[in-house]
């Protein structure tokens, strides 16, 4: 342990000189080295089948049901769909319908296209590619899960012995930390949309998770095998997201090692950074040697990955505090206060590793200095295991405090869903049905009663939840977050019920793209095209659009993306070669600036 060294024989017997007793010199010196103090009951675990629900009620709405939506979702569809119908070509080159995407790394769209592959005929595409949103999840949730519960197991992670016996068992206090950290990252407002995409970034952060477990158990039992798994998972996030994550997350283990754990270092140097190197040269040499322009695709990857290095700057600072304030609620405010509660051991491992995990993935944000919301996700895995460990040391008052923020907040923002929702499908409150129906001009409403008994029970389980904790007032750590987490769930549980046709029918184009194919279908010819990587994913799947897939393609429509407001929209057409009719011109009924314009070659 780490106070071991302050209960030496000479210690004792100095206080037993001094007319102190030794065994109060014990107990006051774990007082100051630990801060934690819990009966038994404390400990009481959730029941497997209440995590099991918990789990499957938040990631399960939102994945049924809808098109692939704009930007990453579409985009990240698009290429699982053309490597599942496409040749081993499109699976070592990630493209969109011929669109190259040499910037992205594969991983993630091997994943969503074999399961395309496996299930697609019987789910569809779209549904089957998300089986990979919900494998993801799981292995995030329960990476972090089982990362808490073997950090809160160690000894030096335990509550103080009481004098009467009663503390909990280690493995009790463990598995109600693993489920404090569980509900806390259900709870995170900033991975709700993430985590339900189809997109790279939903198995970046579950690698997170699954490398901190590893790195758990690397420093736990120091051996091999465990760096090699260790070394496997940062290879893999490197293929999911470029090399500049995991080499920070690397140099903070190291860093970790260097200050207190040296023994550490000759495993992760020599076996896990072989590791790494070893398997991602490996992608690099089967790419270059079955992909012709291999060499042009790696640069191209490369020079994507050095963009996301700059000095940083106040900008990035500003954009990480002020994102990061409402993405990571409400984790921060308890792993803030486990940092100082446990701040006479700061190099115990249930701090020490995740701590390091947290500031080197915050480092590799702060020096990217583009803006992005979802790059903040790989910071939430370390986040809430820091947080578990602060749930023991809070004081009630602030415990309580967050919880009736939770209550509050969260019960109002399902009120405004209910009411909005009844104003769109009854026209009352009529300014708030008129608000709904401006911003989605021509949406047709439907009434579904599976999806309205779902919403109701719902929100008859979170009436039953509030009332439960503040009469129960159960003393079990989780009670501090339980709240924030199913306040959440109930929120997006009746936004993917009773919202969802309104949702979907503002971010697909979907219906663009059928209006598309209607003007196309008679002669099936290719399509040149500027439109970006979700319109592209969207108008190929929903209207069988072939684009153009090579320069020296001569194709006989052209399908033009721009805004309402280009003024240069006839120099932007001059820009191809022939002479051109306009067929069409649309957009999505929710856009009021994004235009499309579909035109035929008229002479040679």
């Amino acid at each position: 342990m780490q106070n071991a060294h302050y209960s030496t024989r000479e210690d004792i017997a100095q206080c037993l000189c001094a007319g102190i007793p030794a065994i109060l010199f014990h107990k006051f010196n774990n007082t100051l080295m630990k801060p934690v103090r819990l009966p038994a009951a404390a400990t009481n675990a959730l029941p497997r089948w209440g995590l099991l629900a918990l789990g499957l009620l938040y990631i399960l709405p939102g994945l049924i049901g809808r098109d692939p939506w704009k930007n990453d979702d579409a985009a990240s569809f698009g290429i699982m769909w053309t490597m599942a119908h496409g040749t081993l070509q499109d699976w070592l080159a990630p493209n969109i319908a011929g669109l190259a995407m040499p910037s992205e790394s594969p991983l993630a769209f091997w994943f969503g296209a074999i399961c395309i592959k496996l299930f697609g005929w019987l789910l569809g595409d779209p549904i089957a590619a998300r089986l990979s949103t919900i494998a993801c999840f799981l292995i995030g949730s329960l990476s972090i899960w089982y990362a808490t519960y073997l950090l809160g197991r160690r000894p030096e992670a335990q509550p103080l012995k009481l004098a009467f016996g009663g503390q909990p068992e280690s493995r009790d206090y463990g598995r109600t930390l693993a489920d404090g950290a569980f509900l806390i990252y259900l709870g995170f407002l900033g991975l709700l949309l993430h985590s339900h995409e189809t997109s790279p970034k939903t198995l970046q952060i579950a690698l997170v998770g699954y490398a901190i477990y590893n790195a758990v158990r690397v420093f736990d039992s120091n051996r091999p095998q465990q760096a090699f798994r260790l070394g496997l998972t940062l290879a893999l996030l490197v293929l999911t997201r470029g090399w500049v994550l995991p080499a920070g997350v690397f140099i903070g283990l190291l860093a970790l090692a260097v200050l207190r754990y040296r023994r550490m270092l000759p495993t992760l140097l020599g076996v896990t950074l072989p590791t790494v190197l070893l398997i991602c040269a490996l992608w690099v040499i089967v790419t270059r040697a079955l992909l012709p322009d291999a060499a042009a695709q790696f640069d191209t990857w490369l020079s994507w990955n050095h963009y996301q290095i700059n000095w940083p700057t106040l900008k990035s600072l500003k954009f990480f505090v002020k994102y990061g304030i409402w993405f990571a609620w409400p984790a921060w405010p308890f792993a803030g206060w486990a940092i100082y509660a446990w701040r006479r051991q700061p190099f115990s491992l249930h701090i020490a590793l995740p701590l390091s995990f947290f500031v080197s993935i915050a480092v590799v944000l702060l020096i990217n200095v583009h803006g992005e919301e979802g790059k903040l996700l790989p910071l939430l895995p370390p986040l809430a295991i820091l947080a578990a460990f602060g749930l023991p040391t809070m004081k009630r008052g602030a415990i309580n405090a967050v919880d009736w923020f939770s209550v509050m907040t969260l019960s109002t923002c399902a009120a405004f869903i209910w009411i909005g929702w009844i104003a769109k499908e009854t026209g009352w409150p009529a300014q708030i049905a008129k608000n709904a129906y401006k911003l989605a001009p021509g949406y047709q409403p439907g009434f579904n009663i599976i999806a309205l008994v779902i919403a109701a029970l719902t929100s008859l389980g979170w009436i039953l939840l509030v009332h439960w904790r503040l009469s129960r007032r159960p003393p079990v750590l989780w009670r501090a977050v339980v709240l924030s987490s199913g306040g959440v769930i109930l929120c997006w549980v009746l936004l993917m019920t009773l919202w969802l046709p309104w949702i979907n029918y503002g971010k697909s184009y979907a219906g663009v793209a059928r209006q598309i194919e209607e003007r196309t279908a008679a002669v099936k010819q290719c399509v040149t095209s500027n439109v970006g990587p979700a319109q592209r994913a969207s108008f190929a799947y929903f209207g069988n659009v072939k684009f153009e897939d090579r320069p020296d393609m001569r194709c006989d429509f052209l399908l033009l993306q721009d805004n309402v407001y280009n003024q240069n929209a006839e120099l932007m057409l001059r820009q191809y070669e022939g002479n051109w009719q306009l067929l069409w011109e649309g957009r999505r009924p929710s856009d009021r600036d994004e235009r499309f314009r579909l035109y035929r070659r008229t002479g040679r």
